[in-house]
C-alpha cells in the first residue's frame, strides 16, 4: 500500500450515531431533520434542523464533558468510534507519531450562551472556568490531543462547510511530512438561540415547516437549506505504517485534494438568497469550484471519466445550486456522472461536512450510491444525473466530494478504492 489511507471511521449525525447506523439510515432514506428540540424555537422563522441524539456518557469521561461544548463532544465520541474501528489503542502508540487536524466553524456556541446567561442572571461567580476554552474553535483539537495523548501536529481550520474537507487535506499533508497517523474530520453544534439567529441573518436558511419540502437542493422549489449539528472523524494513516501494525482493513485513500477561493461579489450582483433559477449572469459566486475539482482530480491522477459519483455541496439556494451544477456539467458533461446529496437527511453540518467523505468511502466499500431525499422536480437547466429517492447500485472506484464555505471557500477531495486490505461490507 502507498499514500494516506483511511483505516477508521466515526460518525455522530442527526440520522444516526455510529457509522453503520448512519449508513443504514442513509440508504433507507431516514431523515434526521425535525422540529428543533434543544430550545424553544417558536420565536424564530426557522423551526427545523438536524439534531444529534447521543449519550455523551457512553463515550466521554465526566471531566471532559464538564469542560466541553457539544461541538467538541461530537468529535470526541466519533474519535472513540474511529479508533475502535481502526483496531487501534492510542495508548499503545508513540505520542509524537499521532496528530490531530480538525475543522470547526461556529465555536462552542451552546456552552457560551449557557454561561453568558448565568453571568447575566446570577453574576460572574456562576460562570464556569471552562468558558475560557470551551467556546474556542481550537478546543476540539486540543481536547482530542489531551485525552488520547497525541503530541504530534495539532491544528484547527475554520472555512465553514469547506473546513471538513480542508482538515482532511491538511492531515494528508502531515502524513506526507512524516507523521504516521492523523485524527481528522470536523464537527459543529451551532443550534443555540444566538447561533440560529446568526444563521438566519444570512438569509440562506429555509423557513418552511414541512421537513419534506424545506431543504431541496437542485429542485425547482429550492428555497434555502437547514442547519444541523454533527460530526465525523476519520483515522488517516500512512499506508506502509498501517500495514506494518496489521490494520484490520482500509476504506480507501485520500487520493486528491485542492482548495480555491472565490473573489467577493461585485456591486449590483444578486445575493445568495436570489429566488430566480435563471442563470445569474456574471454572478461570480463560485467561479473557482470547478477549478478546485480539476485540481483535485489532477492531484489524484484521475480523469473526469474515472469518477463514479459526485457528492455535491448542495447549498439549496437556486443561484448557488445553479453555480455548482454548472461546474459539474462543465467538467463531466450534461448528466455525465451520478450526483448525490445525502446531507438532505442531516442538514448542512458546516465543518461536519467531513461526513460526506465518510459516506463516499462507504459507497466505495458497498458499491452503492445513497439517494438525495425530497427532491421531486429537478430545476431546469441543471442537467445533473441526480440519484433520487432510492440508492443506486454501482461499483465505485473513485468519488469526488465537493464543499463550499460561506465567504468564498471551495474544496474538493477525491477518495479512491484501496488497492489492498479493502474493508468488506457489513
Amino acid at each position: 500500500m502507498t499514500g494516506a489511507v483511511v483505516t477508521g471511521l466515526g460518525v455522530a449525525s442527526p440520522n444516526g450515531v455510529g457509522t453503520e447506523e448512519y449508513w443504514r439510515a442513509t440508504l433507507e432514506g431516514r431523515s434526521g431533520i425535525r422540529p428543533i428540540r434543544l430550545f424553544d424555537a417558536a420565536p424564530y422563522p426557522v423551526r427545523l434542523a438536524g439534531e444529534v441524539d447521543f449519550d455523551a456518557e457512553a463515550y466521554i469521561p465526566g471531566k471532559f464533558r464538564a469542560q466541553t461544548d457539544q461541538m467538541t463532544q461530537l468529535a470526541m465520541a466519533a474519535t472513540v468510534m474511529a479508533f475502535a474501528d481502526a483496531g487501534l489503542d492510542p495508548a499503545g502508540m508513540p505520542a509524537f507519531e499521532m496528530g490531530v487536524t480538525v475543522a470547526n466553524s461556529s465555536g462552542g456556541i451552546m456552552f457560551g450562551q449557557r454561561e453568558l446567561q448565568q453571568l447575566w442572571s446570577q453574576g460572574p461567580t456562576y460562570v464556569s472556568a471552562y468558558m475560557s476554552v470551551a467556546w474556542f474553535y481550537a478546543s476540539t483539537a486540543g481536547q482530542l490531543s489531551i485525552r488520547h495523548g497525541m503530541k504530534g501536529p495539532a491544528l484547527v481550520l475554520a472555512s465553514e462547510q469547506a473546513g471538513g474537507l480542508d482538515a482532511v487535506g491538511h492531515a494528508r499533508r502531515q502524513i506526507r511530512c512524516g507523521t504516521p497517523l492523523m485524527v481528522t474530520g470536523g464537527s459543529d453544534a451551532s443550534l443555540a438561540p444566538v447561533g440560529l439567529a446568526f444563521q438566519i441573518a444570512t438569509g440562506m436558511l429555509s423557513t418552511r415547516r414541512d421537513p419534506s419540502r424545506a431543504y431541496l437542493p437542485f429542485d425547482r422549489d429550492a428555497n434555502g437549506y437547514l442547519p444541523g449539528n454533527g460530526g465525523a472523524i476519520l483515522v488517516l494513516e500512512d499506508a506502509a505504517a498501517a500495514e506494518a501494525r496489521g490494520v484490520p482493513g482500509v476504506y480507501g485513500e485520500i487520493a486528491g485534494y485542492a482548495a480555491t477561493f472565490d473573489p467577493p461579489l461585485d456591486d449590483g450582483e444578486p445575493g445568495p438568497d436570489t429566488a430566480a433559477y435563471d442563470p445569474p449572469r456574471g454572478s461570480g459566486r463560485s467561479p473557482r469550484l470547478r477549478r478546485a475539482a480539476e485540481l483535485a482530480l489532477a492531484d489524484a491522477g484521475v480523469a473526469p471519466g474515472d469518477i463514479d459519483v459526485v457528492f455535491a455541496d448542495a447549498w439549496g439556494l437556486p443561484a448557488l445550486d445553479w453555480e455548482e451544477a454548472r461546474a459539474i456539467t462543465e467538467l463531466f458533461g450534461p448528466r455525465g456522472v451520478p450526483v448525490t446529496a445525502p446531507k438532505t437527511m442531516t442538514g448542512r453540518l458546516y465543518a461536519g461536512a467531513a461526513l460526506d467523505l465518510v459516506t463516499a468511502l462507504l459507497s466505495i466499500r458497498d458499491g452503492v450510491i445513497p439517494p438525495t431525499l425530497n427532491v421531486t422536480e429537478p430545476a431546469p437547466g441543471t442537467d445533473l444525473d441526480l440519484v433520487l429517492r432510492e440508492p443506486r447500485r454501482r461499483t465505485v472506484r473513485h468519488a469526488l466530494v465537493l464543499a463550499r464555505g460561506l465567504g468564498g471557500f471551495n474544496s474538493a477531495i477525491v477518495v479512491s478504492a484501496p488497492t489492498t486490505h479493502a474493508r468488506s461490507s457489513t
